[in-house]
């Protein structure tokens, strides 16, 4: 987290291009910051990509080579950290496309937590994290907490919230936090890797997939016992002309 920087900052911005969104942090003076006037703006990105159906998949980045992103403005947290932010990380998270977050530095405070909304998380070396809620006197928000015991266990989450010590990019890789550890020159083409491989495979599954393992990983075990996604698949013109293929080329 960090101080207000100066107007030549700006909103994150949305680029799209090759199937692939990318939403991108642009205030690297300032730590890339997210400011509460961000949130309807990544809200609108998010609607508009739900509307896109060339769109296969979603990455989170930021500006510059030092801090992929701060988290929400301190001095915003007393008057304007309200339920939006967390409502925006509940939607990040159910974001029926796959998300990844490419780590271009550092992370720091609830951008913690949006990096993990996401599906994957990409990082590189001599980046690190720390989440300073309790040094400031700040319980933080249930959505959050859960989210943080649901990829590392309560174990590592008491390390995070209860010590606020920082983390170097080696152990959050251990711990969990990270998907993928890179050198920073490597980062894009990793990130294009994982975009390659998800290009590859039907998106309407990819969908039923990521909402069913969603469900599970809350503990809704009525997800388990749901059967109509891959029933649907199963009678799919699509798997039948896929199969096909990989048939004829055994």
């Amino acid at each position: 987290m960090t101080r207000r920087a100066d107007s030549a900052d700006r909103a994150p911005d949305l680029e799209i291009g090759n199937a692939v969104a990318t939403i991108r942090f642009q205030r690297p003076r300032a730590h890339n910051r997210i400011d509460p006037d961000d949130i309807p703006v990544i809200r609108g990105h998010l609607q508009k990509l739900s509307a896109t159906e060339e769109i296969r998949a979603l990455v989170f980045t930021g500006s510059g080579a030092v801090t992929f992103s701060s988290g929400f403005t301190i001095d915003a947290i007393l008057d304007r950290l309200d339920r939006s932010f967390e409502d925006l990380l509940d939607a990040i998270e159910s974001f029926p496309l796959p998300t990844l977050c490419a780590l271009n530095g550092s992370v720091y405070g609830g951008a913690t937590d949006l990096a993990l909304c996401c599906d994957f998380r990409i990082g590189v070396r001599g980046s690190r994290m720390f989440m300073p809620a309790a040094r400031f006197g700040l319980h933080y928000y249930p959505g959050g907490l859960r989210r943080y015991v649901a990829a590392l266990g309560a174990t590592q989450a008491k390390r995070l919230f209860l010590t606020a010590q920082t983390v170097h990019a080696e152990e959050m890789l251990r711990m969990g936090f990270l998907t993928e550890l890179v050198e920073r020159e490597a980062l894009q083409a990793k990130v294009d890797e994982y975009l390659n491989a998800i290009k590859q495979c039907e998106p309407g599954v990819i969908k039923s997939m990521k909402r069913q393992i969603n469900a599970l990983a809350a503990g809704d075990l009525a997800a388990e016992r749901s059967r109509g996604d891959y029933e649907a698949s199963l009678a799919s013109a699509e798997l039948k002309r896929r199969l096909a293929t990989v048939i004829k080329k055994v």
